[in-house]
């Protein structure tokens, strides 16, 4: 019966940082027993999936950037060449 009541004096938590198990007294407020969870080991393949996904992911940033880079350029000569022609023409 005493050991009853030591259960009912016990709390099991999860830890929302580590996702530790731990058993805290509520008389004392001490933690009585902890058990770390063992981190999710990744496949090989699951690794090489990953990388393969950041590779394709950085790829296509890649080409965005230079299409928008092209655009620029694009943009900036057609601005060069209207600033050229208003020039031609104010001399004239």
């Amino acid at each position: 019966m005493e050991q009853d009541d030591e259960k009912k004096n016990v709390f099991e938590l999860i830890c929302p940082h580590c996702q530790s198990r731990l058993w805290v007294d509520a008389r004392t407020r001490s933690v009585i027993k902890t058990e770390r969870t063992s981190k999710k080991k990744s496949s090989f393949d699951d690794l090489l999936k990953k990388e393969q996904k950041r590779k394709s992911e950085f790829e296509q940033k890649f080409e965005a950037t230079a299409e928008m880079e092209k655009q620029k350029r694009e943009k900036a000569q057609e601005k060069f060449a209207q600033a050229l022609e208003k020039a031609g023409k104010d001399e004239s």
